[in-house]
């Protein structure tokens, strides 16, 4: 992927995208491969906000069983199917143990019930994923003993046992939207990291196109298009109502979701949800209290969410230490044998997300149901211009193709089919994944570590060998940061082939090394050596670059 501005000032577009998290990538995707012309364009780098930090988790529907809304029940499980399909190598299955107390509603037979009906729901979750590995399987009860094996540290008083489910997981979930772009460009469209949409360009009640600043150089420019998708996100209402006079009606709630990092796996293999004293008021059938969840992930476990309706601007949302102490005093006090310290927390993930209609400091919160997808035309008479505001990532892919429908049909555009939930994305063509991963392993055995193979892999999927060209290029590029698994090629990969412009582009979405926590001084100081090199970065650039890095680790 090359930053070409030129292009994008240079030809009319079908549609223009604002916004490169999630959403937008699956929205550039979806209309490229369906022959339409697109353009896309981010404010910052690609997946910097909500889209990457969240809890991780494809959510296949199963928690809508408590409002018995069996249709979004079916949408979350087909969302879910197709991440599976399309990128073996950045989603997998997750079991996830529920654990049962005592014979009321946290018992056992009311699980038991709510799992059969799950499951026939879902019945068709598995259609199309060939890999047995990566296929979901059905939800069953666990005996006490069974349970407490897997979950040594689980607290034991009343428990009865446990039920079992499966969700999926983003291993990396910039490295998919990376992926979700590179798919686009290949399919034809431009797209631009660190430009800013400041305007729509108007003719009367009609959007053609966006008033757009490069923030590397400062330029201001036009990026003409008959159709503008606004995907972005917390960012959307202002955007709508500083440059196009038009609001929501009414106005979205915004939720600040937290979650964080531990170093190492408390809870073993499995994650675990474990319940705490607030309530969802939507709930037709409710537990005693919502969930908050523990889960393995690489060589961490990812811990939440927590939710906070803010009217706070995207931009300055943070996590105070008091509030993480907290936090953890609620996982403690419902699971004591976790013993959960601050010193634990490796890495804060937070971000604003489309929530229900909630005020400021309410406790027991409604959730955000369904995104929103706005024809401006329809509700506040400006033609050529759609919003589309997620509620979490795991229906990206669905809800851009409904806004790519929805494009083409007000610039009547001939229907065809969109195949982006079939399709596999930039490094997704791999039929059986652990097979793939042995092969690859076997191969390169005398140059590289399984588990730096293996890494790759997840990153760069069926492309990861266009990483280890560089390596042959420069035999120095080989070795890794130190005893992390992410080679020295991989910055170098990110700079020139996938638009990254940043240290914290490298670090914190191009590559595995802060996704988890800080990587360490001396890594740190060897990537931006290298990067420096590469981008012809001064002393004082370079000390600026690493600054930022080290300003978004935990104090």
């Amino acid at each position: 992927m090359i930053r070409d501005l030129q292009e994008l000032y240079r030809r009319d577009f079908d549609l223009v995208v604002i916004g490169g998290g999630a959403y937008g990538a699956c929205a550039a995707l979806d209309a490229a491969t369906r022959g339409m012309s697109v353009a896309l364009v981010e404010q910052d780098d690609f997946c910097s906000a909500t889209s990457a930090n969240h809890l991780k988790i494809v959510h296949g529907g199963i928690r809508y069983l408590q409002h018995l809304d069996l249709r979004r029940v079916r949408a979350s499980s087909r969302e879910r199917s197709a991440l599976l399909r399309i990128a073996p190598h950045l989603v997998q299955p997750l079991p996830i143990l529920m654990p049962t107390y005592g014979r009321g509603v946290e018992g056992r037979s009311i699980l038991r019930a709510g799992f059969s009906l799950y499951d026939l729901t879902v019945a068709d979750r598995n259609v199309g994923i060939r890999d047995p590995g990566r296929q979901i399987p059905r939800t069953r009860l666990l005996s006490r003993d069974r349970c407490l094996e897997l979950c040594p540290k689980l607290e034991d008083d009343d428990l009865t046992g446990a039920g079992l489910f499966y969700e999926a997981q983003f291993y990396n979930p910039p490295r998919l939207v990376l992926a979700f772009l590179r798919s686009a460009v290949d399919a034809g469209a431009c797209i631009a990291n660190y430009v800013e949409a400041t305007g729509f360009l108007r003719e009367d009640a009609t959007v053609r196109g966006i008033r757009v600043r490069d923030h590397l150089t400062g330029n201001d420019f036009d990026i003409r298009g008959h159709m503008v998708l606004n995907c972005t996100g917390p960012w959307a209402p202002r955007l709508l109502g500083s440059t196009a006079n038009t609001q929501f009606d009414p106005p979205p709630t915004f939720s600040r979701d937290t979650g964080f990092v531990l170093r190492g796996h408390p809870i073993g293999d499995h994650a675990l949800a474990c319940r705490i004293r607030t309530k969802d008021p939507d709930a037709i059938v409710s537990r005693k209290g919502r969930h908050i969840f523990l889960v393995p992930w690489r060589d961490y476990t990812l811990v939440g969410v927590w939710h906070s309706v803010t009217e706070e601007r995207p931009e300055d949302v943070n996590v105070s230490t008091d509030e993480i102490s907290i936090f953890l005093e609620e996982i403690n006090a419902v699971q004591p044998g976790l013993a959960l310290h601050r010193d634990d927390v490796s890495m804060v993930y937070t971000g604003l997300t489309l929530f229900g209609e909630n005020e400021p400091g309410q406790k027991d919160l409604r959730f955000g149901h369904r995104s929103l997808l706005i024809d401006h035309s329809r509700y506040h008479g400006v033609a050529g211009l759609l919003s589309l505001v997620g509620v979490r990532a795991t229906m990206a892919r669905g809800m851009a193709e409904k806004a790519v429908d929805l494009a083409r049909e007000k610039l009547g555009m001939p229907s065809r089919p969109s195949q982006s939930a079939v399709t596999p994305v930039y490094g997704g063509d791999i039929d059986h994944f652990e097979d793939f991963v042995h092969a690859a392993v076997r191969e390169h055995r005398h140059i590289y570590r399984p588990e730096v193979v293996r890494a790759l892999i997840h990153n760069y999927g069926s492309e990861y060998k266009q990483v280890m060209c560089h390596a042959d290029a420069s035999p120095s590029l080989a070795s890794t940061f130190g005893e992390s698994t992410t080679l020295k090629a991989e910055v170098i990969h990110a700079l020139r082939e996938e638009m990254a412009q940043t240290l914290c582009d490298i670090v914190f979405r191009r590559t595995d090394l802060g996704t988890g926590g800080k990587p360490g001084e001396a890594i740190l100081e060897q990537c931006a050596a290298l990067a420096a090199t590469e981008m012809h970065w001064n002393d004082r650039r370079r000390q600026e670059e690493l600054a930022n890095v080290r300003s978004r680790f935990p104090q």
